[in-house]
Formats: structure tokens, sequence, C-alpha cells
């Protein structure tokens, strides 16, 4: 099966730009993938352009994954409804060494392979341009009227905050990226998400233009849920691919807590399981859907390969200890499970006014479990909360001493999934 063929059936291809195909077909194609360091680290929506990387390569391409230390000063307009703040040059750096570090872990970067992956960063060329050049050199190519009909563009215009001169630079600035890639590594190929067409088509314009020549282009589409929620999202925020982030306990539970459509498309885009396995992980899980065989598969491949399979068995045995049997008294958890837990959260609370008692939602709040009185008080009127795997009946309850695990422990539940440890000092 081609790459294209291959992306294909896994849901990974929307738009492509013709010739692409047969270009792949044709010969070791260099392609490449941006990556703006708008964080310290990449979360599970960078899995994708991470994985389209990995699956070019093993195809036999070329792959260059490219840091934005450059564009990651302007900030990409594409699929924002306002302008970003833009970072000072102390926190670039750490989000470059940090993107740099986890991109380092996907790709093989050893010299002696043909397609031996390079990390470029385009502050490495942009540094050396500038404004006159860029205007002379770049922008006399691509008129204004060609920039403003690309849809990241004309949203912002339409709305409500309008886009600054530096953001509608900024898909400039990816074309100048895919030109230089292609004059000086002989790269003919751009991916990225569908928000990304409008940018990377700029870039092919630009080398057709520029050095008559002609470059490619796939996107694949942007994940969503079925829910109408947003993909990598949970109530504590973006699910990210660095364990001090997100610990791989969460991590798992992500993937677990999938739901059934979801999961189903998931487990083709997120792993590298074959087309039959796939679809034999589909079928038994249709034949039993109580036994989350779908979930639990997926949840271990992509775990797995984000974190290795040693974080994965000790995500499994914390999911072991805190949901396999609701119904047995928490004082069958020792210090030691309770201390070495990995992924549930953490807090101190004044010893002083649990030997004292204090009222349950007082206690909540101010343990740091919910952010205030009010949230923490309907959740519990809503049968949200347990103490100790006993579920919280009434706003009356007292937590004092008596309710304490080896002397100094509350386990906490919220909801269905989020587990809190509190340790009285």
């Amino acid at each position: 099966m081609n790459l294209i063929d291959e992306l294909t059936w896994r849901g990974l291809i929307q738009d492509i730009m013709p010739g692409t195909a047969e270009q792949l077909k044709k010969e070791m194609t260099t392609g490449y993938i941006g990556f703006d360091p708008t964080a310290d680290s990449l979360h599970i929506g960078s899995l994708v352009p991470i994985l389209l990387l990995v699956h070019l390569q093993r195809a036999g391409h070329k792959p260059i994954a490219l840091i934005g230390g450059a564009t990651g000063m302007v900030g990409d307009p594409s699929g924002k409804n306002e302008e970003r703040n833009l970072l000072d040059e102390k926190t670039l750096e750490k989000n470059l060494a940090g993107v740099r570090k986890q991109l380092e872990k996907y790709l093989d970067f050893d010299k002696s392979r043909d397609n031996a992956a390079i990390m470029a960063n385009n502050y490495d060329w942009f540094k050396e341009l500038s404004f006159i050049s860029f205007l002379r050199d770049v922008g006399k190519h691509i008129t204004v009227n060609y920039m403003m009909a690309k849809d990241s563009v004309k949203k912002r215009i339409e709305g409500d905050t309008g886009i600054s001169y530096t953001e509608f630079a900024y898909q400039l600035m990816q074309g100048y990226d895919f030109y230089w890639l292609y004059q000086n590594l002989n790269c003919k190929l751009q991916m990225g998400g569908s928000d990304q067409w409008g940018n990377i088509t700029t870039g092919t314009e630009l080398i057709r233009r520029k050095a008559s020549g002609e470059a490619f282009a796939f996107t694949c589409p942007l994940i969503t849920k079925s829910d109408g929620g947003k993909f990598g999202k949970t109530e504590q925020g973006n699910i990210w691919l660095d364990p001090e982030r997100t610990t791989p306990y969460q991590f798992y539970q992500f993937w677990l807590n999938a739901a059934d459509t979801d999961a189903t498309k998931w487990i083709r885009i997120f792993t590298f399981l074959t087309r039959e396995e796939v679809e034999n992980i589909v079928r038994q899980h249709e034949e039993n859907p109580g036994a989350r065989f779908l979930q639990r598969r997926l949840a271990e491949e992509v775990t797995t390969y984000v974190h290795g399979k040693e974080e994965y068995l000790k995500a499994i045995e914390t999911t072991d200890k805190l949901f396999s049997n609701q119904s047995a008294s928490p004082d069958s958890l020792s210090i030691e499970d309770l201390e070495t837990m990995e992924g549930v959260v953490k807090f101190d609370f004044s010893k002083q006014k649990i030997s004292e008692g204090t009222d349950v939602v007082s206690f909540l709040a101010e343990s740091g479990i919910f952010p205030s009185k009010g949230e923490a008080r309907k959740m519990v009127q809503n049968g949200g909360v347990s103490i100790n795997r006993k579920k919280v009946e009434s706003l009356q309850l007292t937590v004092d001493s008596s309710l304490l695990l080896h002397e100094k422990y509350l386990l906490v539940q919220k909801g269905r999934k989020n587990y809190y440890l509190v340790k009285v000092d």
C-alpha cells in the first residue's frame, strides 16, 4: 500500500494537491511540517502532524520537522479569533528546547540513512533577512488580493477583532519557509492540518512564481469529538505530551474514556495497527461493547508509544487500584499505594482544621479540589463527590480525623474520573 492510500484509509487526508500521489510514487521525496513553539510541550493535537512525518519516513521518504523560531514570534492567525500574545525571547527559547526534545523522540535522525530526518529552525534563515529584502524578494510575488482570499485572513477581517499586519504577513513567512526548504534541501512537499491549507498553498505558489518550480501538498482533517467538545481538552485543560504536564495515568485515562464513535476513528489515526488488526478490534468491541476492548487497546497503543511500556503498566496499575473494586474498603489501600499512585492529583491540608472539623464544602474549596465553594456545593448536591469511596450525601458532612486513612490521608473523587489524594500535615 502506498503512502497516500495508507493515510486515506486512516482518515488522514483531507485536501491534496494534484500530482502529489504521483510524486511520492516516483522518488524519495523530502516533506516537512512546521511546529510553532507556543508552549514548551506539544499536546496530543500535535501527535497528528508528528505521525504524518513518521508515516512519511516509514514509507521511505525524508521528513523535516521545522520548528518556528521566527514564525513563533509572530503567531499564526489560522483558526484563531483574536491576536495571540507575542512571546518574549526567554520563553521562546524554553519552548523551542522543549518542542525540539519531543520531536527527536519520534523521528529517526540517524545520518547513515538516506532518508534520515532533519530538524530545522526557520529563525536560521529569517535572522539574516532584512525587512526590505523580504518585501522585494518575497512580497512582490504574492498579491494582497491572493492573501485576503485565504479563509484564515478573511474570517479575521470580517470578525470584530480584525487582523494586524503582523499576523497578516504570517502566510508570507510560512510560504517563504517552503521556498527556502525547496531551494536548499530539495523539499517538494508540505503537510499539515486542514486549517493550514491557505498558508501551504501560498508556499507552493511562491515556489512556482519565484523559482519556476513545482511543489506538492496535502492536509489532514482537524480532529473532532463526537459530543462536540474540543479534542484534547479535559476539565484540567490540554492533554500534553510532556509527562510533567499530563501524567501518563491522566494520558491513559483520556483515551480509555473515549466514546465508541471517537475510539473507532482514533484507533486508525493514532496507532500503527494494520487495517486488518483495527477491523478485528472493532469487531470484537461490537460483540461486547461493555468490555471496552476498543478503548483499552487504543489507550495501550498510544500511551506506550508516547510514554513507553513501563509508564503504561503503571497507569494500568493505578487504574486497577482506583476503579477495579469500588466496593472494597479504602483501608485496603496501603500507605505505599496511596503515596505512589501515578496521576492522582495531590494536595496538602491543615491538620488543625481536620482536628477541629470543617464542613465538606469548605474542605473541598480550601484543599484546591474545587476553585470555589459554589462549585463544590453544586457538585455535592448533584451527587458527584465521594470521600474514601463513599458518596457525600449531605452538605452538612463534617470532614474530621475520623475519616482519615492511615491517620493522614483522604481519597477524594470528583465526577467519574478525577481522583485527588489529600495529605493532612
